[in-house]
């Protein structure tokens, strides 16, 4: 019986076949290769690069080294406080809305101001995302991240003392800056980093910490609501997630891939060996792959144009319809409004019958709705797969209806019923978006070929913090035009309903596909795709 017998009948036969050959040049290798001759010269190699360190190099390095016996220890370390970073943008998301209350009075804000002062982090965000790609090239992740961090903490302590709107200004818009380094930046440096049977359930940890910071950032607002000049503490808070990052990146490794694309083998051994046993030959053999890897994108980068990656992304058609699908699935998560609604809820509350004190209790339930949300599809995307996870979109449009309901209801004849249609509505609207939150991370980083992927993760990113700016800014503008029922069940709730007929039709499924098949995927005709996904669906509802 051949050893390649006996696989998953669900794998396509193109797809056992790219399987067999990966083990056979795999086992081909092993045979040919000498692992324990390669493997000690990289030992020698390591070794020499520590005992050649010098003071300044290990300062630069910015690390108190950790190592444990159990590897898995160090990974979970390094993973758990990498997706951490989720905590800082999920606070500022979810606690600005509480520290607004106070805000005005003291800082005498009219209704524009309050919007640019909500809406300048997703700007600085934006701004962020750009310099994300060579802080990543240039400082390498984990200094990124610390960067990162820099720009959140001064902003955060600019926002905590503003004596003015235009220092609140300043102060949210250099706080945005790290949100949007640290954005991109996460996902990368624990993906790089990880084994890859726990590689997506710690990228997974991401979203649920910034779902988490949310929930956090609602009960701080909570706290302080009664506290003299509160809303400062509130926003000063912030400083105490931000300083835990902070200290808790000095104890953990740069990523050994980008040591490796740096040509620094000694030193990105040293980091494997903390990472992965050494002595499994899987081990061994995922490092030199590594390794041969880094050198060959190397080359390639010396033979190509910096400018050649940014022209196929735009001129291959396979490639364009990667970059129009993850776009669209990206904006249309920000124009059903979430952020202003995140941004604004406790205002929202307030006009819909609730006291100011309540009002900022009861933001608490639509914060908790998002992180409990985002459980199920963290545990279980693979299981059902992106499309189901995706059709999550029409719970916008239930929940963003029913918010809009809820004001319509005469609150002097009937508040306890309006409040209740509300408060059912942001259930709904926050807890499908979780899921939905989820494919935001996923999907772009399944889409795009590996040559054009880096670039596309900027645009999409560069996007999400877009779309979160011009919601933000214009949703008092917006709201006056439409009033709050036209703007939530007519504007969001339209988009969110136009945004389920797109998916039905035009989002492919990629659960259990490789890359190589998504490939192919995505160099389908786009009329071709909607004609598959129709027969799947009739094929579906058949069934039933």
């Amino acid at each position: 019986m051949s050893v390649f017998e006996g696989k998953n009948k669900d794998v396509s036969s193109e797809e056992s076949v790219r399987v067999d050959n990966v083990k056979v040049d795999k086992l081909e290798l092993g045979k040919n290769f000498d692992f324990s001759k390669e493997i000690a010269e990289l030992e020698q190699s390591s070794q020499q690069f520590k005992h050649e360190r010098t003071f300044f190099q290990k300062m630069k390095a910015c690390e108190f080294e950790l190592h444990f016996e159990n590897k898995m220890h160090m990974v979970r370390l390094l993973g758990g406080f990498a997706a951490f970073a989720g905590v800082l943008s999920g606070v500022d998301q979810s606690i600005i809305s509480g520290a607004m209350i106070g805000m005005k009075e003291h800082l005498h804000t009219n209704d524009n101001q309050v919007s640019l002062i909500s809406s300048l982090m997703p700007l600085g965000a934006m701004t962020g995302s750009l310099m994300m790609t060579p802080l990543n090239e240039w400082w390498g992740r984990k200094k990124a991240l610390l960067i990162s961090c820099v720009w959140y903490t001064v902003g955060a302590i600019m926002c905590a003392l503003a004596h003015n709107y235009k220092v609140m200004y300043a102060g949210r818009f250099l706080l945005g800056i790290g949100v949007g380094i640290e954005g991109g930046c996460v996902g990368v440096y624990i993906a790089e980093s990880v084994p890859a049977n726990v590689r997506g359930n710690l990228v997974s940890l991401y979203q649920f910490s910034i779902a988490l910071g949310e929930v956090m950032g609602y009960a701080i607002a909570a706290i302080f609501f009664e506290v003299k000049g509160g809303w400062r503490y509130m926003l000063g808070s912030s400083l105490v997630f931000s300083s835990i990052l902070f200290a808790g990146l000095f104890f953990l490794p740069e990523s050994p891939r980008w040591l490796a694309h740096k040509n620094r083998i000694g030193e990105s051994f040293l980091v494997w060996k903390r990472l992965r046993d050494i002595s499994d030959p899987d081990a061994q053999l995922e490092f030199i792959e590594m390794r041969q890897s880094a050198y060959e994108e190397s080359e390639r980068r010396k033979r190509e144009s910096r400018l050649q990656a940014w022209s196929d992304l735009f001129t291959i058609p396979r490639n364009r319809r990667a970059l129009v699908y993850a776009s669209i699935m990206v904006s249309l998560g920000q124009l059903t409004g979430v952020n202003a609604v995140m941004y604004y809820m406790s205002t929202l509350m307030g006009q819909i019958g609730f006291n100011e004190k309540k009002s900022v209790f009861m933001s608490l339930v639509g914060g908790g709705s998002l992180l409990i949300g985002t459980i199920p599809a963290i545990l279980w995307m693979d299981r059902f797969g992106r499309r189901t996870w995706g059709m999550n979109i029409v719970g916008f449009f239930i929940g963003l209806a029913l918010v809009g309901g809820g004001y319509k209801i005469d609150i002097k004849a009937n508040l306890a019923a309006a409040e209740g249609v509300y408060l059912t509505g942001i259930i709904l609207y926050m807890g499908f978006f979780g899921a939905y939150a989820c494919l935001t991370w996923v999907c772009p980083s399944e889409s795009f070929s590996l040559q054009t992927r880096t670039m596309g993760m900027s645009i999409c990113s560069f996007l999400l913090y877009l779309w979160a700016f011009t919601v933000t800014y214009n949703f008092t503008r917006m709201k006056n035009a439409f009033t709050y029922t036209g703007l939530t069940l007519g504007f969001y709730g339209g988009i969110a309903f136009i945004g389920f007929i797109y998916q039905l039709l035009f989002m492919p499924e990629t659960k259990d596909k490789t890359l190589e098949e998504i490939d192919d995927l995505f160099s389908m005709p786009s009329a071709e795709l909607v004609k598959t996904n129709i027969r799947n669906m009739k094929r579906y509802w058949g069934k039933k």
